[in-house]
Parts: C-alpha cells; structure tokens; sequence
C-alpha cells in the first residue's frame, strides 16, 4: 500500500477535503448503496463522507491505490490518508461508527484472510445479491454535503 497522503502527490487524485474518513463505494451496486444508507443511519457524529467509485474522484482514488476502475469489488475507507480496502475497511467503519454497532468490528479476531474471503465471496456476488442501479445513489438535501467528487 501506498504511504499515508500519497494521493495528495498523485496529479491523477483530484483535490478534496481529507479531514474526515471517505468511503470509496460502487454508486451502481444495490448492497454497497444500502451499506451507505446504513452508514448514514448509524452516523450520529457525521464522520464519514462518501464519493461513488464511478465519479472522477472515486476513480482516481481506486486507481490509486491499485484497485479495478472497471468493476468495483471493493470499497475502500481512506482515514487520516490510509486506505483500508475490503474487511478492513468494513471494521474500521464500524469501529468509527460507534455504539452498538461497533461490537462487530470485534470479528478482526478472525485471520484477515478469512474475513477476506469471504467478503471476496460476497463483493463478487453482489449484483446478483441485491441488484445493480442505473445510476449512482443520489443524495438528500441533507446528506448532499457529505458526499463529494
């Protein structure tokens, strides 16, 4: 993985507020679209911000770091300039999310490669788990300020 902040020396990376943790998502996959809304629900702090995969930042960033631009089988969290793809970032979420919810991040006990997996399983299941939409999530008026590139 790339240094923490690599980004901000890549002129392919757009520039774009990174003060708090952004989640890299596919803005055309049902599950990842309600993974967000779950995200925003449990959100009480407004921590996270969000950009689809599919946008010129999202893009960038999945380049970035190494990952697909034509089929988006991971998201990513990118916190204080780190990237965690996969079950990583899935815990990490949930561990900054805090409350309740954050007593699933306790499954970082199980070998990564597990977790991996079976997250593998699933990302390339997952148009077929709960759909693909034509177009990426579209925010509220609400929730439009946390939502970038």
């Amino acid at each position: 993985m790339p240094a923490a902040y690599s980004y901000r020396n890549d002129p392919s990376v757009p520039n774009f507020p990174d003060d708090r943790p952004l989640i890299v998502f596919d803005g055309e996959c049902g599950f990842c679209s309600r993974d967000i809304d779950f995200v925003l629900r449990h959100d009480e702090k407004k921590l996270f911000r969000f950009t689809p995969a599919q946008s010129e930042l999202g893009t960038a960033l999945m380049r970035h770091y190494g990952y697909r631009t034509d089929n988006y089988e991971t998201s990513l969290l990118i916190e204080n300039g780190i990237a965690y793809p996969r079950s990583n970032g899935v815990l990490r979420v949930l561990q900054l999310l805090g409350g309740a919810v954050s007593i699933a991040a306790l499954l970082r006990v199980v070998p990564r490669s597990l977790r991996d997996s079976v997250y593998d399983l699933v990302a390339r299941n997952r148009m077929t788990i709960a759909g693909r939409h034509q177009a990426c999530r579209m925010p509220t008026p609400e929730e439009r300020e946390r939502f970038i590139g």
